[in-house]
């Protein structure tokens, strides 16, 4: 089967809700992975709303942080976990959600991250978070992928980290320029999706949505990757 791994940063469910329902839906995902999702009065009820426009439901993600991972109809969820990550003075508490599905008698684990401005933090909770996913994904006899707001471009170091375990989706097979940031004249690829070698990237890029929509309903674009499960249909 072709898993649909999505990542998109929805700055708290702050801006159109009516768009971001439409972007959401027009996702298909899987497995989404949140960033800036709700944390602060009734999150867990906004979250649970996130993810019904979608067509999904909440597997993993704790209130601080503000990552979650939404799974959907087509995917068996085995396990889901939230983890913190190392505070920094100052800097916003940054957090790990992970959940492993399985898919096509395939088990993969996948992780959703929102990194810091600061590059010291960034980089410091790149490696804590690829230590953690490698953990649960080993636990579980998964195939690892980590999607996100990396708030770095391509070639730095928090970036090259990341790819020294897993691989960049979209160069791989790109559908799109691939920027993702600010989501009105975007210029900038920060956000993307990283996969084990053991699933084969289809295709990559944001989603299939009005560009009026995707413009109003967050501050950034999401990213959408097919991955071909090993030994599964390939039909969608």
């Amino acid at each position: 089967m072709l898993l649909r791994v999505a990542s998109y940063n929805v700055r708290a469910m702050r801006d159109d809700i009516a768009a971001l329902g439409r972007v959401t839906a027009a996702l298909r995902a899987d497995v989404l992975c949140v960033q800036e999702a709700p944390r602060f009065l009734c999150w867990r009820r906004k979250r649970r709303r996130l993810a019904a426009l979608g067509g999904l439901r909440v597997a993993a993600g704790r209130r601080r942080g503000g990552v979650a991972v939404l799974t959907g109809p087509r995917v068996r969820l085995l396990h889901g976990e939230g983890h913190l990550l190392k505070p920094f003075f100052r800097l916003e508490r940054r957090a790990i959600a992970i959940a492993v599905v399985e898919a096509g008698g395939v088990r993969v684990a996948v992780g959703s991250i929102h990194l810091d401005l600061d590059e010291a933090a960034r980089l410091h909770h790149t490696g804590e978070a690829m230590t953690l996913l490698r953990q649960s994904a080993d636990r579980f006899g998964a195939l690892p992928v980590l999607a996100g707001d990396i708030n770095e471009r391509p070639g730095g170091p928090s970036w090259q980290g990341i790819c020294e375990g897993l691989i960049d989706c979209y160069p791989l097979a790109p559908q799109g320029n691939g920027f993702t940031f600010p989501a009105r004249g975007p210029s900038l690829r920060i956000d993307a999706i990283f996969a084990a070698e053991g699933l084969r990237v289809v295709s990559c890029g944001t989603a299939e949505a009005a560009p009026e929509d995707l413009a109003a309903a967050t501050d950034h674009l999401p990213v959408v990757a097919e991955l071909a499960v090993p030994g599964g249909d390939d039909a969608p």
